[in-house]
């Protein structure tokens, strides 16, 4: 059960990273998943994820909306500030919070439902001010909290555990999110943590909004021949177009490769993205490249995954509304009214 914790003693001999945590120290609450679910997988990716980049959990601030998904973060990051909100309301939440203070990380952590349907509105708006975080989409193509019902992801054609087929179109994601403006977009499978993991790190580290579709099997309603979001099917559909290494700006720089083979990305915080390309023609800093490819491949039932598009320029909303450089709820009253003189002066430059 959730209220459940995990024994808190740790081994003396686990291995700690820079800032003196054990992975340990990342995790959270027991899960109440079931057994299987692909949102465990990525909860443990999350977990290693931060670990490795010597994160200080309270300074990372976790939200969530409602369904399977946003019931995960409790499964994380335990000593981190966390909020669940309401049913698609998530982005708007942590806009306001991450205006209100700018010193945390941001994760963002919802679900296909919570962000395709009630939430889309929110999502989009997101995307498009460039709202700095990180956020996660947990794919399983239903609703896995009331039975199995299909959501605006799932594919159509594709059938659900009862035999009926979806005859609707599905609201892709991560088109989306490039058609809106994401600055890192990506798209994961929750059964290959190889590649996951470094995706997260990369996008805890970009500098804009970075988006993570994230494939995760329902494995109650949704693992099922039929399904286009079953481990069998993503396993044997995918195509994944790098490989990718998280290296942050405190590591040397090494390569050996040949020309055309590797690229490396250079983020705001000086860490670097290395991507082994797995196909010659294809720029992931092309964004309408990167636009056609997905749309092309998904005509031919492949699921596109790995490091779809990334700006290593990309800006924030802070940037964007030009906000001062410390964090406003640390402002005090005599920073926030300046005077009178100062009012006279903003409000003489409206006349």
């Amino acid at each position: 059960m959730t209220y459940i914790n995990k024994p808190t003693l740790h081994h003396p001999t686990l291995q700690k990273n820079k800032v003196g945590y054990t992975r340990r120290d990342y995790e959270g609450r027991i899960s109440t998943l079931c057994a299987g679910c692909g949102h465990d997988s990525i909860s443990a990716a999350i977990v290693q994820a931060c670990w490795e980049m010597d994160v200080v959990p309270h300074r990372v601030a976790k939200l969530s909306g409602i369904g399977c998904s946003s019931k995960t973060p409790d499964y994380f990051l335990g000593a981190s500030h966390g909020f669940n909100t309401v049913h698609g309301r998530m982005p708007s939440v942590l806009t306001g919070a991450n205006l209100a203070n700018r010193d945390l990380l941001y994760l963002g952590v919802s679900g296909d439902g919570d962000s395709a349907s009630i939430g889309l509105g929110q999502f989009a708006n997101a995307m498009r001010r460039n709202v700095r975080m990180a956020y996660i989409v947990e794919n399983n193509g239903v609703y896995g909290l009331t039975k199995g019902q299909f959501s605006a992801t799932a594919d159509r054609g594709s059938k659900s555990k009862k035999g009926v087929v979806n005859n609707d179109s599905p609201v892709d994601l991560v088109g989306l999110a490039l058609q809106l403006g994401a600055t890192y977009v990506a798209r994961s499978f929750s059964g290959d943590k190889d590649q996951l993991v470094p995706l997260i790190k990369g996008a805890i580290g970009h500098g804009g909004a970075a988006f993570i579709d994230v494939i995760s099997p329902c494995v109650t309603f949704n693992n099922h021949g039929g399904s286009t979001k079953s481990y069998d099917y993503v396993r044997q559909h995918n195509e994944a177009v790098s490989r990718i290494d998280f290296m942050p700006m405190h590591e040397e720089i090494t390569t050996q490769y040949a020309p055309g083979e590797l690229v490396e990305v250079q983020q705001h915080d000086g860490s670097y993205l290395r991507l082994r390309k797995l196909h010659e023609d294809y720029d992931p800093t092309n964004r309408y490249t990167a636009l056609s490819y997905i749309n092309e491949h998904q005509e031919r039932g492949e699921v596109v995954t790995g490091l779809l598009y990334l700006d290593p320029l990309a800006t924030d909303l802070h940037e964007a509304l030009n906000t001062c450089p410390q964090p406003l709820n640390s402002l005090r009253e005599s920073q926030l009214c300046p005077g009178e003189a100062a009012l006279e002066k903003i409000n003489a430059g409206l006349r």
